[in-house]
């Protein structure tokens, strides 16, 4: 059975079905984001676009100091410290939790020594010494499913069974977590959409959401906004991608994802406000 709660830091956080879903609030400080191009780069803009994500509802803040989109060179430890802990420290204490989007250990580390809420790795914890860096915290832990690396993942990705394979990888990395000492209302998973996947395997793990959640047991997060699968099925455009994005979203939300990670906040809040409503089993 689904956790009716996931332990996140300093929060409990409702993902019981019935609620609605959680808006992940997305906060890029990389100059080269593949959706908002840096435009939060600097420490006042990250905190003033923050601080406009509070005031539109969001529930989780997630900080991303190096850009994941295809073929990008990776960043160096160094550098993503230097941007992400400046923000993490100014907003430690605005009231909302905190997410860090690292696949680094030692960013991992640093950033729950700032007391962030939760780590939001890519990699699904895979690296050398992640588990051994989280274990230990109050922090919440989401186990995203990637094919490949950054650099080359969206080159001809297969799958004999994309859904039963991202759903073993996913069932084996909470079997590490867990055996490590980690508890299983500290654990969401991620499919991961866009990450080593055709458009074809994001539709199909999209579909499959309620099926996840259920043979994993454990909250599902879902990540699509702005993304190409968006711009394949709409034919729109990174910059016309909002309604689309929201629609994915909801999309998820039907299917029993309680946690949507976007770019547009209010605009998703309020979506999803009204879908709720609309609900014969809503809470």
């Amino acid at each position: 059975m689904t956790p009716a709660f996931l332990k996140c830091g300093r929060f409990r956080l409702p993902v019981q079905q019935g609620r609605r879903p959680l808006v992940m609030g997305i906060l890029n400080v990389t100059p080269d984001s593949f959706s908002d191009g840096g435009r939060h780069n600097s420490l006042e803009f990250a905190l003033s676009h923050a601080e406009q994500m509070i005031a539109d509802g969001v529930d989780i803040i997630d900080i991303g100091g190096e850009s994941t989109r295809p073929g990008i060179a990776p960043l160096s430890l160094e550098q993503e410290l230097e941007r992400v802990m400046p923000i993490i420290y100014a907003l430690r204490d605005c009231g909302k939790p905190l997410s860090i989007d690292t696949y680094k250990p030692a960013v991992m580390r640093e950033a729950l020594l700032a007391e962030v809420d939760m780590i939001n790795d890519i990699n699904g914890f895979r690296a050398e010494g992640a588990i051994d860096a989280v274990k230990d915290s109050e922090a919440a832990l989401c186990v995203m499913h990637m094919q490949g690396e950054p650099q080359t993942m969206q080159q001809e990705p297969r799958y004999d069974d994309v859904v039963g394979e991202v759903e073993q990888f996913l069932r084996r990395q909470v079997a590490l977590m867990s055996s490590a000492g980690v508890a299983r209302e500290r654990i969401c998973i991620d499919p991961g959409f866009g990450f080593g996947k055709s458009v074809e395997h994001n539709l199909a793990l999209l579909k499959s959401t309620r099926r996840l959640i259920a043979n994993l047991g454990l909250p599902l997060l879902a990540g699509m906004s702005r993304k190409s699968m968006v711009g394949a099925v709409t034919g729109k455009p990174l910059e016309k991608r909002m309604a689309g994005s929201i629609g994915a979203a909801l999309a998820a939300a039907q299917q029993g994802a309680m946690i949507v990670r976007v770019h547009d906040v209010a605009e998703t809040v309020d979506a999803l406000k009204m879908w709720q409503a609309g609900r014969e089993d809503a809470q």
